[in-house]
C-alpha cells in the first residue's frame, strides 16, 4: 500500500529525476514523453552514442505499427513527424506452403475495408521513428538523454531508487524503468527470472525493390521452416522477415547477394515481378523470453525487457507500446492522486493491465509458430481448412482484424488518441 513514510522521505529528497528509463531504443522515449506530458521529469540512460539512433540511411529495417499505435504516436507528437514516411497496410493475405510450389488455396484474407476506423496499421522504417524520437526528446524541457552510458548498479530504497553507470555517474529518482531489452540488465539486476525457450529459428532481414505496385498488402506465407513476412514499404519496395532453421539461416546469410536472392525469389514468389537487394541485410536470433514479474521494488519493465515474442504476427513493437500507454496512465493518476507513484500498490496495477495481454500473444504467436512451422501432412491440411474456414466467416475475421489493430481488450488512452 501507499507508504506515509515514504511520503516524508519523499518530501525531504532532491531527484536527478522523476523517473529513470534505462534504455534508448523506441518504448522508452515514446514512455519519456508520454510521463513529460504528464509533467513527470524523465531521464533516459542509453548504452549507444547518440549519433548511432536517428542513422539517415536507408537499411530497409521497418515497424508494422497497429492502428492503435500510431494513435499512441499521435498523442505524443510524434505521428506527423513519420506520416509522410508512412506506408498504410490495406490488406492482409495469409496462406501456406512451400518454396517453390506457391501458396496453398486455402487463404486468410484480412481487408481494412472492414475496419470504419482506416487502415489496420502502418509500415514505418526505423530510421525515420529514431529521427522523430530524437528531435522530439531536445524538443521536451522535462527529458534529459544521457548517450553512451551503461548502467552497472541499481538500488531501490523506501522512497528512491538509485543507478550507477560504468563512469561513475550516480543518479536518483522515484522509480527506474527498465526498456534494455531481452537479456535486460535492469530485471536481472532486480533479481527478476524469465521463462522461455529458443525456437532455433532465424530471422533474416532484408528490403527489395519490386517492379510491380504492392497497393499496400501484407503477405505472410507459412512455410516449414518458418514465415515469411512480406511488407510494404513507400514505393515499389517491402521489408522482407524470413525465419529459417537457424544453421540454414546461417549459410544462406553468408552467401553473396546474388545468391541470396536466387535462394529468396522462389519462396518470394513472382507477384511483385522482378526483385532486388535495397539496403543491408541482418539477422536475428528467435526465442521466447518472457519476464517473471514486470515489477520489482520501485522498478518497472516495458517492450522486451518484460517479453520478447516471436516476430510471426509482427506485435513486438505493438506490445511495447501498449505497455507504455499503460504505465504511463497508471504513474499519471497515481500522481494526480498525491499517491507515491512507486509503491508497490501503484506499480501492480500496470502489472495486472498488461500480464493477462502479454501471455496471450506469447501463447499465440508461440502456437502459431509451432502449427505452421513443420511439414506433418494432417497438420498441414488441419491448418489450411482452417485459415478457410476463418476466411468464411465475416464475424469471426472482423475480430481478428480488430486484434490485429489493436482495438480490443482494456485499450489505454494514448492508443485510443486520447490524452490522460
Amino acid at each position: 500500500m501507499d507508504n506515509p513514510e515514504s511520503h516524508a522521505i519523499l518530501k525531504g529528497m532532491k531527484f536527478d529525476s522523476d523517473i529513470l528509463i534505462i534504455g534508448g531504443g523506441l518504448n522508452g522515449p515514446a514512455l519519456a514523453l508520454a510521463l513529460a506530458d504528464g509533467g513527470f521529469s524523465v531521464t533516459i540512460i542509453d548504452a549507444l552514442p547518440a549519433e548511432t539512433r536517428g542513422n539517415e540511411g536507408f537499411d530497409g529495417r521497418g515497424y508494422a505499427l497497429a492502428l492503435a499505435s500510431q494513435r499512441l504516436l499521435s498523442a505524443i507528437d510524434i505521428w506527423s513527424d513519420v506520416a509522410a514516411h508512412s506506408q498504410p497496410i490495406n490488406e492482409v493475405k495469409i496462406t501456406d506452403g512451400r518454396a517453390g510450389e506457391g501458396p496453398s488455396p486455402w487463404m486468410l484474407h484480412f481487408n481494412s475495408d472492414e475496419l470504419a476506423e482506416g487502415p489496420m496499421g502502418f509500415m514505418v522504417e526505423d530510421r525515420h521513428l529514431y529521427h522523430a524520437f530524437q528531435s522530439a526528446l531536445k524538443r521536451h524541457p522535462l527529458i534529459r538523454q544521457i548517450n553512451g552510458e551503461t548502467v552497472i548498479s541499481q538500488t531501490t530504497g523506501v522512497a528512491h531508487a538509485t543507478v550507477q553507470t560504468a563512469s561513475d555517474k550516480t543518479l536518483t529518482g522515484r522509480i527506474v524503468v527498465g526498456s534494455d531489452g531481452r537479456k535486460s540488465g535492469t530485471a536481472q539486476r532486480a533479481g527478476i527470472k524469465r521463462r522461455g525457450h529458443d525456437y532455433n529459428q532465424t530471422a533474416l532481414v532484408c528490403a527489395i525493390e519490386h517492379d510491380l505496385p504492392h497497393h499496400g498488402i501484407a503477405h505472410q506465407f507459412f512455410m516449414p521452416p518458418g514465415p515469411l513476412a512480406i511488407l510494404p514499404l513507400t514505393g515499389n519496395r517491402a521489408s522482407i522477415v524470413w525465419s529459417e532453421e537457424t544453421r540454414e539461416a546461417a549459410r544462406i546469410n553468408a552467401l553473396s547477394d546474388e545468391d541470396y536472392l536466387a535462394y529468396l525469389r522462389p519462396r518470394f514468389g513472382s507477384f511483385l515481378g522482378e526483385i532486388r537487394l535495397a539496403g543491408a541485410r541482418f539477422t536475428y536470433p528467435l526465442n521466447l523470453t518472457l519476464a517473471t514479474s514486470f515489477i520489482a521494488p520501485r522498478l518497472a519493465l516495458i517492450g522486451d525487457a518484460a517479453h520478447g515474442v516471436h516476430p510471426i504476427a509482427g506485435q513486438g513493437l505493438n506490445l511495447g507500446l501498449r505497455d507504455v500507454g499503460a504505465l504511463a496512465e497508471v504513474l499519471i493518476r497515481a500522481k494526480r492522486r498525491g499517491e507515491d507513484i512507486g509503491a508497490v500498490d501503484v506499480l501492480e496495477r500496470y502489472q495486472a493491465w498488461r500480464e493477462f495481454d502479454t501471455a496471450t500473444l506469447a501463447l499465440a504467436t508461440d502456437g502459431f509458430n509451432k502449427l505452421f512451422s513443420n511439414d506433418n501432412s494432417i497438420l498441414r491440411a488441419g491448418r489450411d481448412i482452417g485459415l478457410g474456414i476463418v476466411n468464411a466467416l465475416p464475424s469471426v475475421r472482423k475480430r481478428f482484424i480488430r486484434e490485429a489493430a489493436g482495438l480490443t481488450g482494456d485499450v489505454p488512452k494514448l492508443l485510443q488518441g486520447r490524452q490522460i
